[in-house]
């Protein structure tokens, strides 16, 4: 009985939410007007497209209310609204998004109406099955009915928000289009560094190799003392042009990943890192099995940024890893309880890091409030 009475007190508070915004979207019907009116005067054309925001946040307001009783996440699917004002009239008429969202209103004005029609008598309910399971003894009646409404209600609102498939592909064209012009920038941001390396050090050194080796062929004859002195001074530049070439290719690949494979070189990144680093490994590396190398090395540049940052920026002594093989995918966890307040706009490395995750159609979320902690949730798409 205890635990149907919460259940109905949840749902009530649930149905009780869902009554205000219906009539919340009664009252909003004027502004609907006043964009229709002025979109059809041309002059208030500009009214549409913000009338257009407010009702996403409004239907945005609703999945997360149905998804806090449902616990399933409904997704949302819109194009942006840039450019000229034109531009975003004809962005917001053409949206499929837009269309799911008013299909959505214009039901909820009737069956959100029923609710608040309804909601008064749901106390009287709940005194009813309080005494009649209370004092006789009987199984409730009305208690469980008002639960039933509360799903009824929330899966109503999960057909009617869910996005079209048109809607979807739209939204995972613009998402592609996105992470395709980000993988272009790191690559390209990738190349010149990789070139400036060469640059400055690698070619340098050959360089300077080369002048050395040519002044000891002309120096062997009249001074091989000479000549020796500078093939000692080339052996030398010799093993420092191979070290910078070794510090490059370490930053293309490193080659720890195919010696010890991922779990080795984050284990070996978090002994190297000045932290106390717990690492965690679930079901990764079974039977042989390895994600692809650039599933890896992407993995191992998260951990490595992730754990650059936390020594520099967190001021916490210790720091945690997460490894984990996914159905589809790996996921990588780095948290810390330091500070906390990492911005990507500070040059933490957090855009670098999601722009080679995005690259591989991975996501990257960041958590980190003032006061800490700071948990950095990576997941990497792949087949094993």
């Amino acid at each position: 009985m205890r635990k149907t009475l919460r259940q109905a007190g949840r749902a009530t508070g649930h149905l009780a939410l869902a009554a205000a915004m219906a009539f919340g979207l009664w009252l909003f019907i004027t502004v609907l007007i006043i964009t229709a009116v002025g979109t059809l005067a041309v002059v208030g054309a500009w009214l549409l497209p913000e009338t257009v925001l407010i009702i996403r946040r409004i239907a945005g307001a609703k999945r997360t209310l149905t998804a806090s009783w449902t616990g399933q996440k409904i997704p949302e699917a819109y194009q942006p609204l840039t450019g000229t004002v034109r531009a975003r009239i004809r962005t917001a008429v053409r949206d499929p998004g837009t269309f799911t969202d008013l299909r959505w209103m214009v039901a909820y004005w009737f069956y959100g109406a029923l609710l608040a029609l309804a909601l008064p008598l749901w106390p009287v309910g709940l005194v009813v099955d309080g005494v009649w399971g209370g004092l006789l003894r009987r199984t409730p009646v009305v208690l469980p009915l008002i639960v039933r409404i509360a799903d009824l209600e929330a899966d109503w609102s999960t057909a009617l928000l869910k996005p079209s498939p048109k809607a979807q592909l739209a939204a995972r064209v613009e998402e592609l289009a996105a992470t395709r012009a980000d993988a272009i920038s790191a690559h390209g941001a990738e190349l010149r560094r990789i070139e400036r390396d060469l640059h400055d050090g690698a070619q340098a050194n050959l360089v300077a190799l080369s002048m050395r080796i040519g002044l000891a062929k002309r120096a062997y004859d009249r001074d091989p003392e000479t000549a020796r002195k500078l093939l000692d001074e080339a052996q030398a530049q010799a093993e420092t042009a191979l070290t910078e070439l070794r510090q490059v290719v370490r930053g293309i690949h490193p080659p720890i990943l195919s010696d010890r494979g991922l779990v080795g070189a984050v284990r070996a990144l978090a002994a190297s890192s000045g932290l106390r680093v717990s690492v965690e490994v679930e079901r990764l590396e079974e039977d042989g099995l390895r994600a692809p190398a650039a599933v890896e090395a992407a993995a191992y540049f998260v951990v490595a940024e992730a754990l650059t940052n936390a020594a520099k920026y967190s001021g916490s002594p210790v720091a945690s890893v997460q490894l984990a093989r996914l159905k589809r995918g790996l996921r990588v966890r780095v948290a810390d309880e330091g500070k906390g307040g990492a911005d990507e706009k500070d040059g933490s490395g957090l855009l670098g890091m999601r722009r080679r995750v995005a690259a591989l159609d991975g996501t990257v979320e960041v958590t980190s409030p003032v006061g800490g902690p700071t948990v950095i949730d990576v997941t990497l798409p792949c087949v094993w």
